[in-house]
């Protein structure tokens, strides 16, 4: 599985970056093979200063060994080793009309001191983070999350938007991050499934990404903007950033084992800003994006 799936991830990359390439038709990405001195690597791919995406990234990588001390207080575990592999990425359009947008596949393993697996799961999803709401993107995007989740099962999508509203929630504002998505986690063979089974679910979510996505950009990175949006975007992205370096699992998990940072970081914006005690004005687009993030919603 964990071959089938490494495989998957690297077309699933290539498939990704000449498409977003093709859109923004200035920028190409820049590829750095890196390798893990406990074991293991990646391919880490990040576009910068193009016509359409400022900056972002389409990493992948495959790493393994013995899981960190603080790793093991965490899955709550002794000494074991483990393998996990997976695509994750992130897209800052320059536009603050255009939605950031975050998405995830992965894959673990654990194994006891005989190399026997004792464990293995898979995880992901995919998040929208707009600056200016535009109900119908955020309809689009869940309808195409909600068309993969219903090719497996009609409690999918529903269970995983609401983990999504729930896992990307930044508590110390007591806000969402963005309108959400699908997140999913520990998705392990059962009765009911097996690890074929979830596989064939998580890369049809995989497959759905780019049309989820591509259409909304299609739409809003022509529309016109003036400064004061994109001072309300850079202000928006700051809450992005604390998000990622206060609540992430997966940043934490790559810290504590020792990833690559410049791979783990990419996910940060290059132009952000942390303006004192920030209020729009009443009735103002901005204030109608933070009305929409004080709770979930259902946009089905």
């Amino acid at each position: 599985m964990k071959e089938k799936f490494y495989a998957y991830i690297q077309d699933l990359q290539d498939r990704i970056t000449s498409r977003l390439e093709e859109i923004d038709g200035k920028a190409v990405f820049r590829e750095d093979i890196w390798k893990r001195k406990e074991g293991g690597g990646g391919r880490t791919r990040v576009i910068e200063k193009g016509s359409v995406f400022e900056k972002g990234g389409v990493n992948i990588s495959k790493v393994h060994g013995p899981l960190a001390p603080a790793m093991q207080q965490y899955f709550k575990v002794g000494d074991v080793n483990f393998f996990a592999c997976g695509l994750s990425l992130v897209l800052h359009p320059k536009s603050p009309m255009v939605p950031t947008v975050h998405a995830n596949w992965r894959y673990f393993e654990m194994y006891d001191q005989e190399g026997n697996t004792i464990d293995s799961w898979f995880g992901g999803g995919q998040d929208l983070t707009p600056y200016y709401l535009f109900e119908e993107d955020a309809t689009h995007f869940h309808k195409v999350c909600k068309s993969a989740c219903d090719r497996h099962d009609p409690q999918f999508y529903p269970e995983y938007k609401q983990k999504c509203d729930e896992y990307f929630w930044n508590s110390h504002r007591d806000e969402a991050r963005g309108i959400g998505g699908l997140f999913f986690d520990y998705c392990k063979a059962s009765e009911e499934r097996s690890m074929e089974d979830w596989y064939s679910f998580v890369t049809d979510v995989g497959n759905s990404f780019l049309d989820a996505y591509i259409p909304i950009v299609q739409s809003r990175m022509d529309m016109p903007y003036a400064e004061h949006n994109r001072k309300w975007q850079e202000i928006r992205r700051g809450r992005y950033v604390e998000f990622n370096l206060v609540h992430d699992k997966g940043t934490l998990f790559g810290l504590k084992t020792n990833g690559r940072i410049e791979s783990i970081l990419m996910s940060l914006p290059p132009h952000v800003q942390w303006v004192y005690d920030h209020h729009p004005e009443h009735g103002s687009e901005e204030e109608k994006l933070l009305k929409v993030l004080e709770k979930p919603r259902e946009w089905l």
